[in-house]
């Protein structure tokens, strides 16, 4: 019996070992590739937010909806290192989204403010930024419909209300107005998310556990009046980083509000990533899990990022399935630390994780690094390295 409780910690010991191994490795290619990726962007008010195929940076403004994500990886090494320049350059990085605080043409406002500015206050308690992450809430807000009870994601030319469009997408702008709820004491930001990743409980899910990536809504009514395919194959397919964007957004809710309903949403999205049929053995999807053509599809290592990182803050919420979500969170990083998806230093202008998909449909970044991808890596990675010391 003895011999046996010995073995077993050796086991988890190796196991824990072999993950901190994972995030050394990453994060030193993440310091020589984020440097890199500083030096070539020359102008301060653009983002990256792709590689292009002729060696080039795809960069969007201030108000791409990635903008955010360059800023906060470098605030992820900032706090995994604790080094001042990575503090000086995310500070300086992080500067020309002021622009954005009360910019309301967008629902990314999350991925855009919530996610460079919630780390910066956290790690630097500068009230600069949680002032920031509270305008940019009061902006958000105002895409609500109270009629609807969501958030209203794209706009439709000439300012017509129909149709009223919500994404899967939308759910994770809803961590930033649960932390202004927390910052300010005003439950309006709180009640919000909640009639937001309600009415997206109610309608967004298939019988399958899958989600639809688009569902429209009726602006004077709140009647679903459709679905539509968006960045998937089509309206009924499983687009896989939608299905790592629903794990992500009720795992989080779940952190907010403690709703159990949101729990066992994310416990049904989390079933349906590992038991899938059609997932890969390195447990990278492919960019869709009923595109026409796997095994010969694309994968998306950008959603593999972001359900890793999902897994590993749920494993923490369902004892009796913990050691599954934790292993299957440390394979796919360990897949994504290979040699077939970390990209080597000094290539690629920078980016550090490849074989990502933007929109396949659209014929947008496909197979190529994604900034998004990066920062979700980056997470997740630091999810792993201090998943031990936080239990």
């Amino acid at each position: 019996m003895l011999r046996l409780a010995l073995t077993l910690c050796l086991l988890a010991s190796a196991g824990h070992c072999a993950a901190q191994a994972i995030v050394r490795k990453s994060f030193a290619r993440a310091e020589r590739q984020t440097a890199l990726l500083d030096s070539l962007l020359t102008a301060p008010d653009l983002f990256p937010a792709s590689w292009n195929p002729d060696g080039t940076i795809k960069t969007n403004t201030a108000r791409g909806w990635i903008s955010g994500f360059f800023p906060a990886d470098i605030w992820l090494l900032y706090e995994y290192t604790r080094d001042a320049k990575w503090l000086d350059m995310a500070r300086r990085r992080t500067a020309p989204l002021d622009a954005l605080r009360r910019y309301t043409k967008t629902h990314d406002l999350g991925f855009m403010m919530g996610c460079p500015c919630h780390l910066a206050y956290r790690l630097t308690g500068d009230d600069h930024y949680k002032q920031l992450l509270i305008d940019a809430s009061d902006a958000l807000l105002t895409r609500f419909s109270p009629t609807v009870g969501l958030i209203r994601s794209w706009d439709n030319k000439g300012g017509d209300p129909n149709p009223y469009r919500v994404i899967i997408d939308n759910m994770m702008n809803l961590e930033m107005l649960f932390t202004a709820s927390r910052l300010t004491g005003d439950k309006r930001y709180h009640d919000i998310a909640v009639r937001h990743a309600d009415n997206t409980l109610k309608n967004h899910f298939r019988p399958d556990n899958s989600s639809f990536h688009i569902v429209c809504y009726d602006a004077g009514t709140g009647r679903v009046t459709g679905q539509k395919g968006g960045q998937g194959h089509s309206a009924a397919s499983a687009w896989s980083r939608g299905q790592s964007w629903g794990l992500y957004g009720f795992t989080m809710c779940y952190r907010e509000t403690g709703d159990k309903r949101y729990l066992d949403r994310a416990v049904k999205s989390a079933e349906y990533f590992i038991r899938h049929p059609r997932l890969p053995a390195d447990l990278v999807p492919y960019w869709d899990y009923d595109a026409p053509g796997i095994p010969d599809e694309p994968r998306d290592a950008s959603a593999a990022a972001i359900t890793a990182s999902a897994l590993l803050e749920l494993a923490r919420y369902v004892p009796e399935r913990e050691k599954t979500y934790y292993k299957t969170a440390r394979k796919i990083l360990r897949s994504l630390a290979s040699d077939r998806y970390l990209i080597p230093a000094g290539e690629k202008c920078g980016f550090l994780i490849d074989h990502s998909v933007g929109s396949k449909p659209a014929g947008s970044q496909v197979d190529v690094p994604i900034i998004y991808g990066d920062y979700y890596f980056l997470e997740a990675l630091l999810r792993l390295k201090n998943y031990k010391t936080q239990k």
